[in-house]
């Protein structure tokens, strides 16, 4: 497999029509889907920076764009979505959950807020009760 196939034939055809279309928007028409998928895909799978992502795949601004746009309208819900329902189908999800009960404790003062201990209200209330 080569850096610049990141999905197989078969999954593509997975998701293929999910992705919106660019007919009827102004502006350019969008770059092939795949691509820039597979662009987006290899930019997550390596945790690469954006600008970093091989010129295979498109411009850098391209992917990000579309992985925006893609947040933004609930595309990769529905990618997501479609994935689940057809491994559900297929009896492929192993439904094991894996519970971390790992707790992290800081200081009182390593927190950046201030504490509200009463202070000089607090010293009046009492002298008022001492007479």
């Amino acid at each position: 497999m080569s850096r610049s196939v990141v999905l197989t034939d078969a999954q593509w055809v997975r998701i293929e029509s999910l992705p919106p279309s660019s007919v009827g928007r102004r502006g350019r028409p969008f770059r092939d889907d795949r691509r820039v998928v597979e662009g987006i895909i290899f930019r997550f799978r390596t945790g690469s920076p954006w600008r970093d992502v091989p010129h295979e795949f498109g411009p850098w601004q391209t992917l990000w764009k579309r992985h925006r746009r893609y947040s933004g309208d609930g595309t990769w819900d529905r990618i997501h979505a479609r994935l689940l329902r057809d491994a559900g189908a297929a009896d492929a999800i192993d439904w094991s959950v894996s519970v971390d009960s790992t707790v992290n404790r800081a200081h009182q003062h390593a927190t950046n807020l201030t504490r509200d201990t009463g202070g000089s209200i607090e010293l009046q209330e009492s002298a008022g009760r001492a007479s």
